[in-house]
């Protein structure tokens, strides 16, 4: 009896251990299953990426071409006047670039130091109670939809700067310019401040230790420091302003001024192909190609800013 019960127990250990066996053989070729589907999984979402970059570039270099049978490059790019409705219709393209650039400068006049000066505050200044505080405003700043900063433009900013100057147009483009700007500090700032709290502490406190206030270890060793970082948040904050909508739509007006005059309504490249789009464009006319061309402009003037703003992180992260 004795035998019989040790006999039957070591064949319960024996088939208690060929399924955990088997059970470990089944987790193993699932497990080599999962690791050879995921890296081909992740090349057809890459693959997929990049045929719809190469897609969006065929569709519009193909309707620009289109374009450029019917108006001359050299006019296109030289011309100061765009009147694309007509018997007489005129595609020059630089007030569009004025309007678009006018308004980009404004915003990032406003951005860059109020973003700049908040990040270093959050970063190298601020509690944690304040920094708990003021780090979900700068969010909630950053989620408005734009079309209410365009509406904010409008009603509120406008008629306070027609206050002040008297001569500023309804619609004008310094208005826009300044509400962008406020909608941009939301990314400088959170971009500025992560590139400056990646600054080891180290570096902080060596500086400190041989004699240098605060403010000189701010703005000697730890701005230097995370130079490439803040660099590439101002940039991504021009491309941001280059390539808002509806905030430029709603306030700057449609008028197609060639001009530095910050008083007067100008329009951007944007808010043209929003007016064109809207309107009575009939497929295959000039005016309908022209939205094509003049998104291929946008599309190759953010695409060679960010090729420099890239060059010049790269040279600040090899000088520092």
């Amino acid at each position: 009896m004795i035998l019989d019960k040790t006999i039957s127990k070591d064949r319960e250990k024996n088939v208690s251990i060929r399924k955990m066996i088997e059970e470990n053989k089944q987790s193993v070729s699932f497990s080599n299953i999962v690791e050879t589907l995921i890296p081909k999984i992740l090349l057809i979402i890459a693959v997929i990426s990049i045929l719809t970059t190469a897609g969006i570039l065929i569709t519009l270099l193909a309707e620009t071409i289109e374009f450029f049978k019917d108006v001359p490059f050299i006019e296109f790019f030289t011309g100061t006047v765009l009147k694309p409705l007509g018997e007489n219709a005129q595609f020059g393209v630089l007030p569009l670039l004025m309007g678009t650039f006018m308004s980009s400068i404004i915003a990032m006049i406003v951005a860059i130091p109020i973003g700049l000066m908040t990040a270093i505050y959050l970063s190298e200044y601020a509690s944690e109670k304040v920094r708990r505080i003021v780090k979900p405003i700068l969010e909630i700043l950053a989620g408005i939809p734009t079309i209410v900063y365009g509406f904010f433009a409008l009603t509120f900013v406008t008629p306070i700067l027609r206050a002040i100057i008297p001569e500023l147009d309804p619609t004008n483009i310094l208005s826009p310019g300044i509400v962008m700007g406020i909608m941009i500090i939301p990314m400088v700032a959170s971009l500025s401040e992560d590139a400056l709290s990646a600054v080891p502490n180290a570096m902080r406190e060596g500086a400190l230790g041989l004699g240098a206030t605060k403010l000189e270890v701010t703005w000697k060793v730890v701005v230097p420091a995370a130079i490439s970082g803040i660099v590439a948040s101002f940039v991504l904050g021009i491309s941001r302003a280059i390539g808002e909508t509806m905030i430029v739509t709603i306030a700057s007006g449609s008028s197609k001024n060639f001009t530095f005059d910050l008083t007067q309504s100008m329009q951007t490249m944007t808010a043209y192909i929003v007016e064109v789009t809207g309107g009575d464009a009939p497929a295959g006319s000039t005016l309908y190609y022209s939205l094509y061309a003049v998104a291929m402009t946008l599309f190759v003037f953010t695409l060679i800013m960010n090729l420099i703003a890239q060059y010049i992180s790269r040279k600040f992260r090899e000088e520092y």
